[in-house]
């Protein structure tokens, strides 16, 4: 096995009462170890030896199972550690200050970043990124879809994403996706956001 699954960065009842323990268990143990294996069976199969996730995704345009096992995969690893327990990170600093300068203020970044989550048709993720002059950008991505793919267009390297794949929320949620999205942002772990954006 060339990649690993990693293990969540908390425990399954870490995000209760936002995101349950079932929800938890399912998304990680299920559905992200299925894409990490199929990743690693579908670099077999192509005969790649590298490591390098640019370098992996560089040209996915003719390779579907890589592109869509491979993206799911590097693309919840993200996920996963953009959450922590409600209350044990604090939104501040250089990122803070980013966010005010590129949207204004934190309440019209949430507005334009549940937009965009919200306005993913089917499957797919919203991300907070930062483009070649430094400035936050919110975009989204179509199911397994990123940045380092050649299939897309937006190329900010981003700093925090949410999946709005149903499996991410329907255990908890069914079909009231914004409300998944709302309770998102009690669980952000801007320690990590703040973490990426200094290392951009």
């Amino acid at each position: 096995m060339k990649f690993e699954l990693p293990a969540l960065p908390y425990g399954y009842d870490a995000l209760v009462p936002y995101i349950s323990e079932e929800t938890l268990k399912v998304h990680h143990d299920k559905h992200h170890k299925a894409y990490c294996d199929k990743f690693n069976a579908a670099l077999d199969e192509a005969g790649i030896e590298s490591e390098d996730f640019a370098e992996i995704f560089a040209n996915v345009s003719d390779k579907p199972a890589i592109r869509n096992n491979g993206g799911g995969f590097w693309n919840h690893n993200f996920y996963f550690e953009s959450m922590a327990s409600e209350g044990s990170t604090e939104l501040g600093g250089e990122l803070l200050e980013a966010i005010n300068r590129d949207f204004g203020d934190f309440e019209n970044f949430k507005k334009k970043f549940t937009e965009a989550a919200t306005t993913v048709f089917g499957s797919g993720w919203a991300w907070l990124g930062v483009n070649e002059s430094g400035k936050l950008v919110i975009y989204k991505t179509a199911n397994q879809d990123n940045f380092m793919m050649d299939v897309c267009s937006n190329k900010e390297k981003p700093v925090l994403v949410i999946d709005v794949w149903e499996h991410a929320y329907y255990i908890d949620y069914q079909n009231r996706r914004p409300e998944y999205i709302e309770n998102f942002f009690k669980v952000i772990n801007w320690d990590k956001v703040g973490e990426r954006f200094k290392g951009v």
